[in-house]
């Protein structure tokens, strides 16, 4: 029996945290809607093999769970709700894990107006696109029952770093704005820090 069906972004890697959420996920019993774009992964040089979206996705299958892929370009402001639209297919959507993004080292003095505004457009917006219209599809039954679920990744990286760092802030406080104006809906919303950086003193 199945928990639902999460939308998962982010899994354009065998190798990759999303990966490794995908099958968490499915171990646990929920169904997969996983998204990718092998072209950032591709651009930024990652270690990928031909196929590794289709790989995550027979691997949660063998554990008995329904997957589809859904490829799509989180800078383009229409895919966020194409994808929610898509993994709502069954009527089941009950939860948004994200875990993609945009990020490529660069700092104050040499960080280019495009490379800011991708990170921003993939980083923020895109969550704030992907939990808009996660929420405006929510199934009765998910209200009813107030199991909705949102989870963002995140990082504290900054200096070197700088839009992806500051892109990853306005997604923090996305999230804590989801958390407090969706509770009406049954809707619960985290933030997970991957980073263990040291405060700037």
């Amino acid at each position: 029996m199945s928990l639902g069906t999460v939308l998962l972004t982010g899994v354009g890697r065998e190798r990759g945290i999303g990966a490794g959420l995908a099958l968490g996920l499915a171990e646990a019993g929920w169904d997969l809607s996983l998204s990718y774009w092998g072209r950032y992964d591709q651009r930024v040089g990652y270690e990928q093999g031909p196929a590794d979206p289709e790989r995550v996705a027979d691997r949660c299958r063998a554990l008995g769970r329904t997957v589809d892929l859904l490829p799509g370009d989180l800078a383009d402001p229409d895919v966020p709700a194409q994808l929610a639209q898509a993994a709502n297919r069954r009527g089941d959507l009950t939860a948004v894990v994200m875990s993609h993004t945009e990020s490529v080292d660069s700092s104050i003095l040499d960080t280019t107006v495009q490379s800011w505004d991708r990170h921003y457009a993939v980083n923020a917006r895109a969550v704030w696109l992907l939990i808009k219209a996660f929420t405006e599809q929510l199934p009765a039954s998910v209200i009813e029952s107030q199991s909705g679920r949102i989870v963002a990744l995140t990082s504290d990286h900054t200096a070197h770093n700088l839009p992806y760092g500051s892109s990853k802030g306005a997604l923090d406080r996305i999230v804590v704005a989801a958390a407090i104006e969706l509770a009406e809906y049954g809707v619960r919303a985290n933030v997970i820090n991957q980073d263990r950086s040291t405060p700037a003193g």
